[in-house]
């Protein structure tokens, strides 16, 4: 299946690039940067099939039952900036660049010196046989390390001032899940392609894992007025459950609901809240001014700047505490 998957996906890179991309970079003598814009191009239509998938999930659920029915626009544009850049521009080139030239490096490494380092597989050898399986153990894995990094990000105060950005957010909507830094886009990158190259996820699952992660996150960041039930609640990350996370009283004042697919991790950790009754207002009422109202620019510059000032201790929107108990 996807091996289908990735040929078919092969053949539409090739066809977009030889009939759009190719003469052009021919009539503007910019042949060198042929393979470079080749392998753009297969993150561009893979960014693409994101977004689409993103969209044609959440805008509906948006619409039907919206937690803020009118929202202001303005704030809302600048967040669709971030998606397209992050899932169509050169971003996404970062994480996979590392990936495969991690894996690749350390194939050749292997072969020279004769020693596999073990990786899921090894431990458990049902998983060679069935791939839906070894997918989803695969998905498990990377969701307990990236409710970890996202714990960082609320401990260290370099890294919150970067993460901060995202919390800024007063009128949160699926477009919200992109609005980042690049610098810490630069770092979930390093954090996800390492991490995957490190348990063995094969070349092949790794763009599917990183759908189903960006699709939950967006699908949890939607205005929406949805949860999963009681049970649901627990086994999912619903657009409820992480709006808790992003509330004025949230994130900022108790730290909870870190997980990004999984709820179980803040419930073994706890840092859990089940609360399906509450839909708080979200934003961060201590971020500079430039994360509420400013654009892709500004913030980023903005960004650098608080990053300095927290390194040098001058910061004063610190991160969240997390809570001892409820």
């Amino acid at each position: 299946m996807w091996e289908w998957l990735s040929d078919k996906y092969d053949l539409l890179a090739t066809w977009i690039f030889e009939t759009a991309i190719q003469p052009a970079l021919y009539s503007l003598g910019l042949m060198d940067w042929a393979e470079d814009a080749f392998t753009w191009v297969g993150f561009f239509l893979f960014g693409l099939v994101q977004v689409a998938v993103v969209y044609a999930i959440c805008r509906p659920l948006e619409a039907w039952r919206p937690v803020e029915p009118h929202q202001d626009r303005r704030f809302i544009r600048t967040d669709i900036l971030y998606t397209l850049l992050t899932r169509l521009g050169v971003l996404p080139l970062i994480g996979f660049v590392i990936f495969f030239s991690a894996d690749a490096w350390l194939a050749g490494a292997m072969a020279d010196s004769g020693w596999i380092p073990p990786n899921l597989e090894e431990f458990f050898p049902v998983l060679r046989d069935v791939p839906w399986l070894a997918m989803l153990v695969y998905i498990v894995v990377i969701d307990f390390f990236e409710y970890w990094r996202h714990r960082f990000q609320h401990t260290f105060g370099w890294w919150w001032a970067l993460h901060s950005i995202h919390h800024a957010q007063q009128h949160m909507s699926f477009w919200t899940d992109d609005r980042n830094h690049i610098l810490d886009d630069v770092l979930q990158a390093a954090w996800l392609g390492a991490l995957a190259v490190l348990i063995g996820v094969p070349p092949g699952q790794f763009p599917v894992i990183l759908t189903v992660l960006r699709v939950a996150e967006s699908l949890s960041h939607a205005n929406t007025r949805i949860h999963f039930g009681r049970l649901g609640e627990r086994l999912f990350v619903s657009p409820r459950f992480h709006r808790l996370h992003h509330g004025v009283l949230g994130a900022g004042a108790t730290g909870r609901n870190y997980a990004v697919l999984f709820p179980v991790w803040d419930w073994v950790f706890g840092t859990a809240n089940f609360d399906r009754e509450r839909f708080p207002a979200t934003g961060d009422p201590e971020a500079p001014q430039a994360y509420v109202t400013g654009g892709w620019l500004r913030q980023q510059w903005e960004g650098v700047r608080q990053v300095v000032l927290a390194l040098l201790g001058r910061r004063r929107n610190l991160p969240a505490r997390v809570p001892e108990g409820d």
